[in-house]
């Protein structure tokens, strides 16, 4: 009889010849407040194939933010299974998961989150000194990413020299750089005016068309309608899911 980490093992395999890069079966996160249990997801059935442009969208308090955290590896299922690239993550511990948050995923946040007194070059390396890569390959390669977004002329500017659009396209190559299997949005064009709001969405629809697998994460119907497909989130559920594109 195949042991559990074996059947993982295998249907991991399967995910990944198939061409699966993020798969969910039956996850739940339940929190306990008080003497109540609140599930902030429940039981989420999710397959995104590689090369997919996806949304994930729903109101305030629908459970999408906590999914996104379970998909980004920044929080674990209370239960269910998660596979990322034919992986089982939802068994790892902190540090394995910290792991495949630098190799496999890439992060855009609505707050930009990069160091306000670093360029936007070191900004972008940063994620390569973690990955162990030498000064020379680092370099370079953060040069290459950021003119890939339009962004090699201000690369020696710091976040305060450099316009909104600006700095979420330095966030964007940051996100990148370490040829992440996906790209995770989370709400990037929130603190953007609807004109650069446009620009970024138009430089992820670019990315996609270069191969890249995107999910984006929003409340906005219109920015949900840049992404091929949308998955609509409600009360921890999901309510609806279609192709769009």
């Amino acid at each position: 009889m195949p042991t559990a980490v074996q059947e993982s093992s295998e249907r991991g395999e399967q995910l990944k010849k198939n061409g699966i890069v993020i798969r969910t079966y039956d996850i739940w996160k339940t929190y306990i407040m008080g003497d109540q249990e609140i599930n902030a997801v429940s039981g989420v059935d999710i397959e995104i194939k590689v090369g997919e442009y996806v949304a994930i969208m729903g109101p305030s308090g629908s459970g999408k933010s906590t999914l996104m955290n379970l998909i980004g590896c920044l929080d674990t299922p209370s239960k269910g299974d998660y596979f990322i690239n034919g992986r089982l993550v939802s068994e790892m511990n902190d540090d394995a998961l910290a792991a495949i948050r630098n190799k496999e995923i890439g992060f855009v946040f609505q707050t930009f989150n990069l160091l306000a007194r670093a360029t936007a070059l070191h900004n972008v390396e940063l994620p390569l000194i973690y990955s162990g890569i030498g000064a020379e390959a680092r370099l370079q390669r953060a040069k290459d990413v950021l003119q890939s977004v339009d962004l090699g002329p201000r690369m020696y500017h710091k976040p305060s020299e450099l316009s909104g659009g600006q700095r979420q396209r330095v966030a964007i190559a940051r996100a990148l750089v370490n040829n992440p299997s996906i790209l995770l949005a989370d709400e990037p064009t929130g603190n953007l005016d609807s004109a650069t709001g446009v620009e970024i969405m138009s430089l992820f629809e670019r990315l996609h068309q270069q191969g890249n697998t995107i999910i984006l994460v929003t409340h906005e119907p219109d920015i949900a309608m840049h992404a091929h497909r949308v998955i609509y989130i409600r009360d921890g559920k999901i309510a609806k899911d279609e192709k769009i594109k």
